[in-house]
C-alpha cells in the first residue's frame, strides 16, 4: 500500500499543480476579462482541489489523522470559487466590458442591460424625472 499511496499522492499533487500553473498561463495569454476568468476559476479551482486531496491522503495514509481542516478547505474552494468567478463575470458585463472580438455569442446581451444605463443621466446627474 505504501507504493501505490505515494503514487497516488504524487500524481495528485503534480495534476493539480500543472493545471494551476495551467490556470495562471490562461490569464496571461487568454485575451479578454470573460476567457481570463473562466481560466482562473475552472483550472486553478480544479488543480487546489486535486493538491488539497494529495494532502489530505498523505494525512490519513501516513500519518494517520483524517485532517477535518483540509475537508473544510476543500468544500470551501470548491463552492466558492466557481461563484467568484461567475460574479466578476456577470459584473464586468454589467458594467459595460466589452466581449473579444471574435467572440461568437453572447448569452447575456438581452437579459442584462450595462449597470448605469437608464438610471441617471450622463455622469451620474440625475435625469430630474
Amino acid at each position: 500500500m505504501t507504493a501505490a499511496g505515494e503514487l497516488l499522492i504524487g500524481v495528485l499533487v503534480l495534476t493539480g499543480a500543472s493545471l494551476s500553473a495551467l490556470g495562471a498561463f490562461g490569464l496571461v495569454r487568454l485575451p479578454d476579462v470573460y476567457l481570463r476568468s473562466h481560466a482562473a476559476t475552472k483550472s486553478a479551482t480544479l488543480g487546489v482541489l486535486l493538491v488539497l486531496a494529495g494532502a489530505f491522503l498523505y494525512f490519513w495514509l501516513y500519518l494517520e489523522h483524517a485532517s477535518a481542516k483540509l475537508i473544510l478547505g476543500i468544500v470551501f474552494v470548491f463552492m466558492t470559487a466557481p461563484v467568484a468567478g461567475h460574479l466578476n463575470g456577470r459584473a464586468a458585463h454589467r458594467t459595460g466590458v466589452s466581449l473579444w472580438e471574435k467572440s461568437v455569442r453572447d448569452d447575456l446581451k438581452q437579459t442584462v442591460k450595462p449597470g448605469r444605463e437608464g438610471m441617471n443621466g450622463p455622469q451620474g446627474e440625475s435625469s430630474g424625472d
